[in-house]
């Protein structure tokens, strides 16, 4: 069996802290139903919050749980995956490097494969795109669903990017540091928060906004036979694909135009008793 061929064990121990971090986010799921429930399924999400991304966590055991007994793979760059003992758990957990050839392969056996072709590009974009899907123009998704002929199905994210203070994508420092020869990053972000104050790449502490994850539809596109090789129709799908995108996250925001005040009100609202009535402040 092909080692990308990964069930998550509901039982895994990681399972327990990925759910009590995403609760910390209060996530609301989605449109899950248009993922099968077997076989498989490409899933592409716009990527946020730099190394937080708690919408990858949200859409991964949504996938996982819609899915018993089925393969569900999210991809994670290799840093992640080189780490002592945290690489070893994602993996069992169902994590699988990210690039073409493992995608391919999980999708072969049957798995439901994430994906977020934004990468560390759009996962370090500044606060003030986090309304904006930003795939960098890569095309490698819609060539591989092609190629075959797999169903890819959108799960749009929302408030996560709310909930940490992007200054800058930091390119300059990435490209002096040499980053993308040494790890295959371009960006070297800068933040604004506790308890670092302004700072490059430290882990501050992300504000309790709100997560929505909104499941489409599978692409009219990924249903029909296609050429990947047809390098108009690759551009056509992309477009169409971020447009959709563009358009739920749209939506998303303002049904939820402000994840960190709603993100508190409904901590609020879970106290016991009577604390629950703090809630009615916002």
């Amino acid at each position: 069996m092909n080692e990308n061929k990964t069930i998550p064990d509901p039982n895994h121990p990681l399972l327990p802290v990925a759910r009590a971090y995403t609760n910390y986010f209060t996530p609301t799921v989605t449109g899950i139903e248009n993922v099968p429930t077997s076989g498989p399924a490409l899933v592409i999400g716009n990527h946020s919050s730099i190394y937080w991304a708690p919408e990858v966590w949200v859409t991964f055991m949504a996938t996982m749980d819609h899915r018993p007994g089925e393969p569900t793979n999210g991809v994670a760059h290799d840093i992640l995956l080189r780490a002592p003992f945290l690489g070893d758990s994602l993996r069992s957990f169902g994590a699988i490097p990210a690039s073409r050839d493992s995608a391919k392969a999980g999708l072969k056996d049957g798995g439901a494969v994430m994906v977020y072709p934004g990468g560390d590009w759009e996962a370090c974009r500044p606060w003030t795109e986090r309304g904006k899907i930003d795939f960098a123009g890569r095309k490698g998704f819609i060539r591989l669903a092609l190629e075959l002929g797999v169903p890819v199905i959108p799960a749009v994210a929302n408030g996560g990017h709310d909930s940490i203070f992007v200054l800058s994508r930091g390119e300059r420092t990435a490209k002096l540091l040499q980053l993308d020869k040494l790890v295959r990053a371009k960006v070297f972000p800068y933040t604004l928060g506790v308890p670092f104050g302004v700072a490059p790449i430290l882990p501050q502490v992300p504000l309790p906004a709100t997560v929505n994850v909104s499941f489409l539809p599978p692409l009219e596109w990924s249903t029909q036979p296609g050429d990947p090789d047809d390098t108009a129709a690759v551009a056509a799908n992309y477009d169409q694909t971020v447009a959709t995108m563009q358009a739920e996250l749209d939506r998303l925001r303002a049904e939820t135009p402000h994840p960190v005040a709603t993100g508190v009100k409904n901590h609020l609202a879970a106290l016991p008793g009577p604390l629950s009535n703090l809630a009615n402040l916002f």
